[in-house]
């Protein structure tokens, strides 16, 4: 496996992440890799040396850090043959999370060595690819909110401080979507475009997502103040979706969102500007790295070929009539 490790040498505790990394690294040579480290410089690196991988052959690049250098990385390699696969260093590695990697470097690099490429989709802000969800709104303004310096010095800590700010200061604003040429409109708090199923490494907001189904789930949050915030929040974390009136969900290939006043967006966690913002799906647009043991309800069941329905419908037949 010819692999590049894109990593950031500036990140929080560096010193324990350059371990972190030498023990990754050794049990990937171990196992027989060609691994090449390579470093970020400044913000956009990710992508480009992710694009360089794909442009010289690697087999696989894996990204060292947190769902933001991923996302970098994504984008680098987005409709190209080059695998896909986390190494979670960071914040929240809400990606990780979501596949069941362990957290521990070392271990999550042998669980790799398990692990088999397949094309997943992928969702597309603007012209900005992303793996996990967009945020628009609430979210976004917690986002932007977030200093780097207290990310890494506090992290995870760090956006709950945000957040408890900006629900004393949330306003909902009146938005319109149109999903798929389905217009709906009405006061907002927040919005979640998700392409998986897992939020901050915590709840599932977009909880009916695939990965690899070519649509995008869609969560709407309506309210006015903060107080509605809460309310939203504490109906997600009770997985009570479908009992608040106030939290509407579709699915779509394509949502337009547009607001007044302008709401911010970010996706995987990064801030990457405001409405109006269309979102599209990008099916199979990646190529990753998952566990032989992926969540059944976070992928589609392989399709049968012809051979394989004719061999199995038979059977299906039979024991429906044995029910």
């Amino acid at each position: 496996m010819r692999t590049m490790l894109v990593f950031n040498p500036h990140a929080g505790q560096a010193e324990a992440h350059e371990r972190e990394l030498a023990g990754a690294v050794e049990v990937w040579r171990e196992h027989g890799w060609h691994v090449t480290l390579e470093p970020t410089r400044s913000a956009g690196d990710g992508r480009r040396l992710a694009r360089l991988a794909a442009e010289q052959g690697y087999d696989l690049v894996v990204a060292a850090g947190g769902d933001g250098t991923l996302n970098e990385v994504v984008n680098g390699l987005a409709g190209t043959a080059t695998a896909l696969a986390p190494l979670p260093l960071g914040t929240m590695n809400v990606w990780a999370r979501e596949l069941r990697l362990p957290l521990q470097p070392r271990a999550a690099a042998a669980a790799i060595c398990t692990w088999k490429p397949r094309a997943i989709d992928l969702g597309r802000a603007g012209e900005r690819y992303f793996l996990l969800m967009a945020g628009i709104g609430f979210d976004a303004a917690i986002t932007a909110g977030v200093r780097p310096d207290d990310k890494r010095r506090l992290g995870a800590l760090a956006y709950v401080l945000r957040g408890i700010t900006q629900t004393l200061n949330a306003r909902g604003a009146r938005a319109r979507l149109i999903l798929d040429g389905r217009r709906t409109s009405g006061r907002v708090l927040m919005v979640v475009v998700g392409n998986s199923q897992l939020y901050g490494g915590l709840v599932k907001i977009t909880h009916r997502a695939s990965i690899d189904d070519g649509m995008l789930d869609v969560a709407v949050f309506k309210g006015d103040n903060g107080l509605s915030a809460i309310r939203r929040m504490i109906a997600i974390l009770r997985r009570r979706y479908n009992e608040d009136p106030e939290i509407a969900y579709y699915r779509a290939r394509t949502i337009q969102v547009s607001a007044r006043p302008r709401l911010p967006v970010q996706v995987d966690g990064d801030s990457i500007g405001q409405t109006p913002m269309t979102f599209r799906v990008a099916p199979g647009a990646l190529q990753a790295l998952l566990p032989p043991d992926m969540p059944e309800d976070l992928m589609q069941p392989p399709t049968l070929t012809s051979g394989g329905v004719r061999r199995t419908l038979p059977r299906v037949l039979s024991w429906l009539a044995r029910r």
